[in-house]
């Protein structure tokens, strides 16, 4: 699964052609569909700090916007860039707007869906702020929505992985 999640075609916040192997190298890889009006926006802070905490030992967080939850994340590109960078002070990357479920579901997460949470669950994407840790091995972990950034399971996970 490495190389084909790594290698899906992407487009950054600003547009750019990408993919996970131009954004993050051989990093370790937490993707998170994030918004700017939802209640669990404030995990911004915490995905800020796991940033600043292992970016240095070959992290990195990258952002998945997304308006399919009670469209809660409504603006234009630059106007979530301004949002993250201004509110939160944001340095990851972010990549553009995306569907995470239904027919138009883009193809990193109909990859990503099949992957089973704690719980042994796979499937859509349940809210905002659905985490998967991507290892240089290609291992993914799947962390829901109301998991923080800074829980044990996912910073154990993140060191694990390094």
């Amino acid at each position: 699964m490495v190389t084909s999640l790594r290698e899906i075609p992407l487009r950054t916040l600003s547009d750019e052609p990408t993919t996970l192997a131009e954004l993050a190298g051989d990093k370790v890889v937490l993707l998170v569909n994030v918004a700017s009006k939802c209640g669990l926006t404030p995990q911004y802070t915490g995905l800020v700090e796991l940033q600043q905490n292992y970016g240095p030992r070959g992290f990195t967080v990258i952002g998945v916007p997304c308006n399919q939850f009670m469209g809660q994340e409504p603006g234009t590109a630059e106007e979530i860039a301004e949002f993250c960078s201004v509110t939160y002070g944001v340095d990851f990357p972010l990549l553009e707007k995306i569907e995470v479920n239904g027919e138009n579901r883009h193809p990193l997460y109909r990859e990503l869906t099949q992957v089973a949470d704690a719980e042994g669950e796979a499937g859509d994407i349940q809210w905002n702020f659905e985490k998967f840790l991507i290892g240089r091995d290609g291992a993914v972990t799947r962390f829901r929505p109301r998991t923080e950034p800074k829980d044990a399971a996912i910073t154990e996970a993140i060191d694990a992985a390094l």
